[in-house]
């Protein structure tokens, strides 16, 4: 297969490249609007599948047959599990109680955990600097979390370790995803179907845990899921799927740290968050890690992967 001919200095590409990452960033405060009239669970499960019936059009218009088998939608819709239930179901329950800025930063140690799991299940071998962008990743979060300072305005170690696992779970479904599917028709096709699957655990989850508290429609709900379901959701991962089959995955992916950024500074500006300076330094560690791994070059794999892509970049973010 040739290399992608496109690049990131292109102008289609690069400002389908900045809405993408401004509507991932952006996400973060509609995240926060939308918990105001809903609980976690029903504001997921909106969400997911507001953007699986927005995919579902988005194929409708572009992509005119079915590439995935039977065995090939029942296993995206089993991954959806991983990657849209228990990541949103998680991130949106400590939302509440997390600043939107140091959410998506938490949310970003995502390509470290990647990192760490590549060489269990896609065989890609991790170099030096690999290593010390995770044990830079990591340094950061212990600054956000401030062990020592428990009880006194830190982070909760609750709320801190729910958004870890949401990081966690989306790098678990994510390897498994770029294992399990190969090619921007499969992988884009694949997605609906994960969507799916996760809004169905999600609405299964909101309607065991919280079956009292329906959504009231209300404007400000209305404008949160139009935001993170069609514009977040939808319109973003066709973006990036656009964008992965004409831009080299490695220039993609390194480009994704300014998400996390792109929260920060519009938290900053819409709901005036404020860090203590130990929480700036360790958001700062965090976002160069995430840099330093989206650059990383894998050594060769140390046996035969599995075909498909080369880089873990080419699954879909679900921010």
């Amino acid at each position: 297969m040739s290399a992608p001919a496109h690049r990131m200095t292109e102008p289609t590409s690069l400002i389908l490249f900045l809405t993408m990452a401004t509507a991932w960033g952006i996400n973060y405060l509609f995240v926060v609007i939308g918990l105001q009239y809903a609980t976690p669970l029903w504001l997921a499960a909106l969400r997911a599948g507001v953007g699986a019936v927005g995919v579902f059009v988005y194929l409708l218009v572009v992509q005119h047959r079915s590439v995935l088998t039977g065995r090939d939608r029942r296993d995206a819709m089993l991954l959806g599990l991983p990657n849209t239930a228990i990541f949103l179901g998680l991130w949106f329950v400590a939302a509440s109680q997390v600043p939107a800025g140091e959410t998506a930063i938490v949310i970003y140690t995502f390509p470290l955990w990647v990192a760490l799991l590549s060489p269990w299940v896609l065989g890609q071998r991790l170099t030096s600097r690999h290593w010390a962008s995770v044990a830079i990743g990591f340094s950061g979060i212990v600054l956000i979390s401030q062990p020592w300072a428990i009880g006194a305005g830190a982070v909760s170690p609750v709320a801190l370790t729910e958004l870890l696992a949401a990081a966690i779970s989306w790098a678990i479904g994510t390897v498994l995803y770029q294992r399990r599917f190969h090619g921007s028709l499969e992988m884009r096709e694949a997605n609906f179907f994960q969507l799916t699957g996760g809004a169905l655990a999600l609405l299964a989850a909101a309607l065991l845990v919280d079956p009292t508290t329906l959504p009231q429609p209300t404007a400000g709900l209305g404008l949160s899921i139009l935001w993170i379901g069609v514009i977040g959701t939808a319109y973003a991962y066709s973006a990036w799927f656009y964008l992965l089959a004409r831009v080299p995955a490695a220039t993609l992916s390194a480009y994704t740290f300014l998400v996390p950024l792109i929260a920060l500074v519009a938290a900053s500006l819409f709901f005036g968050e404020r860090f203590t300076y130990a929480e700036v330094a360790g958001m700062g560690l965090v976002l160069v890690s995430i840099y330093g791994i989206g650059t990383a070059r894998s050594r060769p794999p140390v046996a035969k992967p599995a075909p498909g892509p080369a880089s873990p970049a080419q699954s879909p973010p679900a921010s």
